[in-house]
């Protein structure tokens, strides 16, 4: 008996296809829209670094005339360090994104004054409004704030907030801060009168690379991921943001809410004084990096100021001039060439001579996972590039009163 052939059902097998089909193109937009975005970002972050090269570049050109007065010697400084300062900061805010992304960010919460992380962030953000012309107000709580927070994250925040209003208001705007306790939660309000938002991107101005105005918002600056940043931080610290605005051209309001720390004292922080070199002791320093001029650059300043340095590119050649020179403290950089610099550190404390020497790492990671990693492998410090001159120094005074007590 024959057996009978059965077809498939045709139109079963095309619903299929045509379902694949919508898959395979809705992924094929995805990747072209990623490719989009990539590129887009690419070529914003390329056009931002150009913004604070030139001047920098324009600045040391100033300085290397011979016949530059004084006056415009310190203008060119003072130019030049507010734009690699604001390079340092865009770098951080790219790292910081991602270690969000990856859940490697982690809060350093104390109390804090909130008066007091408002008035820093204000004055790390004067160059800015300063060069727009703009007003700022500040109306502060009639009482103290004390929040558990991150004091350098809670400033970041803040500091965002303020470089936003700057760039989307007009060169002469104003800028208003309002501080006001709701029950348990304070709410910080900052408001300009500037572009504004249109409604339609209005829910997605808190997402990364979103702008405003991408026409407009090249020739102001900014990766559009400050407000990403803000948010991401506020919400660690168990708060929110939202947005508000009536359209374009009518200003726009930014409204932080956190909650307070209730019952509570909070230790205030002295301005940190400029650390003076030793006069006994750790005064001979060993600086380790395959960058030259990162190397040879820290020993003029360090040289400058008073210590004696001897440097290394390699770390076979770190060793050598560690076992020789015994330098008080060595600067370690954890890339080498020929050798890590864990595996550096580890020599180094193997040998007889090594035992008590201060290895500091510098490195360009923060996460707690590298500092433990640079403590298992016995330094005696850790510091994160581009390192602060301050902190530095203030490390090297610590170590050397340790030592003379």
């Amino acid at each position: 008996m024959a057996t009978a052939l059965v077809l498939p059902d045709q139109s079963l097998i095309r619903r299929q296809l045509e379902r694949r089909s919508a898959s395979l193109e809705e992924a094929l937009r995805h990747a072209i829209e990623g490719d989009r975005r990539k590129n887009e970002f690419l070529a914003t972050l390329a056009h931002e670094l150009r913004n604070h090269l030139g001047p920098a570049i324009n600045s040391l050109q100033v300085m290397k005339r011979s016949h530059a007065t004084p006056d415009l010697l310190a203008r060119a400084r003072a130019m030049m360090e507010r734009q690699l300062l604001q390079m340092n900061r865009l770098v951080e805010d790219l790292l910081d994104v991602n270690r969000i992304a990856r859940n490697r960010l982690e809060l350093k919460n104390a109390p804090v004054d909130l008066a007091l992380l408002l008035e820093q962030s204000v004055e790390a953000s004067r160059p800015a409004l300063e060069a727009a012309g703009h007003t700022l107000t500040i109306t502060p709580s009639p009482d103290p704030i004390i929040l558990e927070a991150d004091p350098v994250r809670l400033t970041q925040i803040f500091v965002n907030l303020l470089a936003n209003a700057c760039k989307y208001t007009n060169p002469g705007g104003r800028i208003d801060v309002a501080v006001e306790q709701q029950g348990s939660d304070v709410v910080v309000r900052v408001a300009d009168n500037g572009i504004g938002i249109p409604p339609a991107l209005l829910a997605q101005v808190f997402e990364r690379f979103v702008q405003v105005d991408r026409t407009g918002a090249r020739a102001r600056g900014g990766l559009g991921i400050g407000l990403a940043l803000a948010k991401q931080l506020v919400e660690l610290h168990g708060g929110s943001i939202t947005a508000h605005s009536e359209g374009l051209g009518r200003g726009s309001e930014f409204i932080v809410r956190l909650p307070i720390l209730t019952n509570q004292l909070v230790v205030h922080e002295s301005t940190p004084v400029p650390a003076q070199p030793f006069q006994v002791s750790a005064r001979r320093i060993l600086l380790v990096d395959d960058s030259r001029d990162a190397v040879e650059s820290l020993a003029l300043l360090l040289s400058l100021t008073g210590y004696e340095t001897r440097t290394a590119y390699d770390g076979l050649t770190a060793i050598q001039q560690a076992e020789s020179y015994r330098p008080d403290v060595i600067l370690l950089d954890i890339g080498l060439p020929l050798m890590s610099g864990y595996e550096v550190c580890r020599t180094i404390r193997a040998a007889p001579w090594g035992k008590d020497t201060v290895v500091i790492a510098l490195t360009g990671w923060r996460n707690q996972d590298d500092h433990h990693r640079t403590a298992d492998a016995g330094f005696s410090g850790h510091l994160v590039k581009p390192i602060d001159y301050l902190e530095l120094t203030e490390l090297l005074t610590h170590l050397a009163e340790a030592v003379l007590h």
